[in-house]
């Protein structure tokens, strides 16, 4: 097994996976700006006659901007990881066994929306039309910044009642559970 970043030599894997899974959503375009980590597991071993198998050796750290770190951890395209003491690994040798590329992890930024107010200023039909208009200016902040979607966790007293306002403004229920982990 060894982990690396994902290079456009990946792409047919990724997508074979991906329509091998079914789950009925596109394949995100991976050479947005929006995909902050994109990291590939390689299988190694693997005979398949010639197809799928990785790059090795000088050849392949030539054509990849991707290092492969020790430990399962990748470093930065520009930089040496700040948090981690692990070292990078040694590049496979040109006569290293074949792999194919078996599972991938892809980051992409999304923003999670607060929405803050002081339930006091003015009345119920003056904060709906501020919201509105602050809602508005958000969107194409958003937009402006390259942002693709926006997230917005609703806390359970209001999740009803405001959840339907923003339905009315194009807003959607995720029907996919959401599971949040911190990572620091």
């Amino acid at each position: 097994m060894r982990i690396r970043e994902y290079t456009p030599n990946d792409i047919e894997a990724l997508r074979r996976m991906h329509a091998a899974q079914g789950f009925g959503y596109a394949l995100p375009d991976l050479e947005s700006p929006m995909f902050i980590s994109k990291l590939v597991l390689e299988e190694e071993d693997f005979e398949d006659g010639g197809q799928n198998i990785a790059r090795t050796g000088r050849e392949e750290n030539e054509k990849s901007s991707g290092r492969e770190l020790g430990g399962g951890e990748v470093a930065g395209r520009d930089s040496p990881p700040e948090r981690s003491s692990v070292p990078l690994a040694q590049p496979q040798m040109s006569g290293a066994k074949p792999s194919r590329v078996i599972m991938a992890v892809l980051q992409r930024l999304t923003a999670e929306t607060y929405l803050l107010h002081d339930p006091d200023a003015g009345t119920p039909r003056q904060r709906w039309q501020n919201f509105l208009a602050l809602h508005d200016a958000a969107l194409r902040d958003a937009a402006a910044r390259g942002l693709d979607d926006a997230q917005a966790f609703l806390p359970p007293q209001i999740a009803r009642s405001f959840g339907r306002r923003l339905a009315r403004l194009g807003w959607m229920r995720d029907p996919w559970p959401c599971f949040s982990r911190y990572v620091r």
